[in-house]
């Protein structure tokens, strides 16, 4: 009787732990949510990084800037963080920049020049444009090239239709449709395949130009959405190479075709400043019970200068930034190390978070879970278990707490399979840490604003962000409490159809420390 008595005594305790434990849970959840609805700093957050510092170009200003703002912020939030160096990167600076037609008629033009072009000065560069030439070999070519020489050269292909294909679907009659979609793919067939005669390609042709003594380069990399141009950096060194938005750019195209032989002129004052230090933010509350196991939030600072850099990937940051705030308020000590890395230069390989990675593998090899968002402004609306075999058993732990209107959306796949780039969560993946990408619903990301002109705030959905900030405080939240540690056992990857042979985990790979230097 007394061994019975004991054990039932054992089982109500363990019951009533379980139900105090339950109910710490529920408290601290409907915590996060009260906050998060009742006390969002993500609009204001969101003017401070974007409207007022502007887009994070890796070795621009801005970007270490965006370092300093995230650690004030941080400070005033009573949560220790630091700019930790991992490499460095040419220095440039974005000036003011007019691109201007000034013959058959005067019209300024929509455009910008591409990251890391040399300066024109403030008197700029007036040529004629010309486009480039259709030819049966790469000896007719040389024989063009020869008359390239002071003139700007138009090196995109001509769009017939500033469209996208959901408006021709919506308007256009069947027949019309497919009679655009098949004159748009034969003149992209005969547009490579003229590209090949010459003897370049969409990489190499610019260079070529400059070194054949062309004034400038004029592209429009079209992203297939009104209004959008995916913008990147320019692969000439000492002529200005501009991005021109499809309305403007096919007009040009037009003019030079019909032999108006337009003139632009271009003005863009940028500035070489050198080498910057290159720097990922790190916020940290220590652990109170586990300080040596971490939980990491993770998104990149950095982005691409088009727009502002809101969807790719400034809503991650605010997202991360806005968890942390709320864990520190109704959290404040986690049993675990909560960490968020606001990743430099994912934008160019993954090379802060690659760094971080390479850098602190005494942090890596006690990583309960890592925690990454990046593509865009909507709710999370996939977790995939990233191949890790006993994902399900902790990620439904973690995400049962979820207010429903927000796990509703979310579909689940385990044991899913391992990312080999595209975001930061690869960095850790690679080095075999539970690492899981937080996937967002589209609202045209891909296509409206994802590296373009149009990437800027009023794209924000906040709805969406709050849910997502929401999302990750919970789930930091119960990886945190945890009693377990979280399994970073693999699953065996199936056999590639297409070689036959065994799929490999994705390996770990040093970040480039010196972008845009010589070695």
């Amino acid at each position: 009787m007394r061994n019975i008595f004991k054990h039932g005594l054992a089982t109500l305790a363990m019951v009533s732990v379980g139900f105090i434990h339950a109910q710490n849970t529920d408290a601290v959840v409907e915590s996060i949510v009260k906050e998060a609805t009742e006390n969002s700093q993500l609009e204001r957050l969101a003017h401070e990084m974007l409207d007022v510092i502007g887009p994070r170009l890796v070795g621009t200003p801005q970007m270490k800037q965006a370092n300093d703002w995230a650690i004030a912020q941080y400070g005033k939030w009573d949560i220790s963080a630091r700019n930790e160096k991992w490499g460095e990167w040419r220095a440039w600076e974005r000036g003011i920049t007019h691109i201007d037609m000034v013959h058959p008629r005067i019209q300024s033009l929509d455009g910008m020049q591409l990251a890391w072009n040399p300066s024109t000065g403030s008197k700029g560069v007036t040529a004629e444009v010309i486009t480039l030439p259709t030819v049966k070999d790469s000896l007719e070519f040389n024989n063009w090239m020869k008359s390239v020489k002071g003139k700007f050269v138009m090196t995109s292909m001509y769009q017939t239709t500033g469209r996208p294909d959901y408006n021709w679907e919506e308007f256009a009659t069947e027949e019309s449709f497919e009679k655009m979609k098949k004159e748009r793919d034969s003149l992209s067939t005969e547009w490579y395949a003229n590209l090949k005669r010459m003897g370049y390609n969409s990489r190499n042709i610019n260079q070529a130009l400059e070194k054949a003594g062309a004034a400038g380069i004029i592209t429009s990399y079209w992203s297939k959405a009104f209004g959008s141009n995916k913008i990147f950096s320019a692969r000439t060194e000492k002529i200005p190479t501009v991005d021109i938005e499809l309305e403007d750019y096919t007009m040009l195209y037009r003019l030079a075709e019909y032999g108006s032989k337009p003139r632009v002129k271009i003005v863009a004052e940028s500035k070489d400043l050198g080498v910057a230090t290159n720097y990922n933010t790190i916020a940290e509350i220590k652990g109170s019970e586990k300080p040596d196991e971490y939980v990491i939030m993770s998104a990149h600072f950095d982005s691409w200068d088009g727009g502002t850099g809101a969807t790719d990937n400034g809503t991650g940051t605010l997202v991360m930034m806005e968890a942390l705030r709320i864990l520190k308020k109704v959290y404040p000590n986690p049993k675990r190390t909560i960490l968020v890395g606001h990743w430099g230069s994912e934008e160019q390989g993954l090379n802060g978070s690659r760094a971080f990675v390479e850098d602190h593998p005494e942090i890596v090899k006690n990583i309960q879970a890592v925690f990454n968002q990046d593509n865009g402004t909507g709710r999370v609306v996939n977790l995939s278990g990233a191949g890790f075999l006993h994902a399900y058993d902790y990620l439904s732990r973690w995400l049962e707490p979820v207010p429903n209107d927000i796990s509703k959306h979310i579909e689940t796949n385990f044991p899913g399979s391992p990312s080999g780039g595209g975001s930061d969560n690869a960095s850790f993946l690679a080095a075999g840490a539970p690492s899981f990408n937080l996937s967002s619903l589209s609202w045209s990301y891909w296509n409206y604003t994802w590296h373009t002109n149009r990437d800027t705030y009023d794209k924000i959905v906040f709805d969406d962000v709050r849910s997502n900030a929401i999302l990750t405080a919970i789930l930091v939240y119960m990886a945190c409490e945890d009693p377990n540690r979280a399994s970073s056992e693999k699953i065996i990857l199936p056999v590639n159809s297409r070689t036959g042979e065994q799929r490999s985990w994705p390996e770990p790979r040093s970040p480039q420390r010196k972008g845009g230097l010589d070695d």
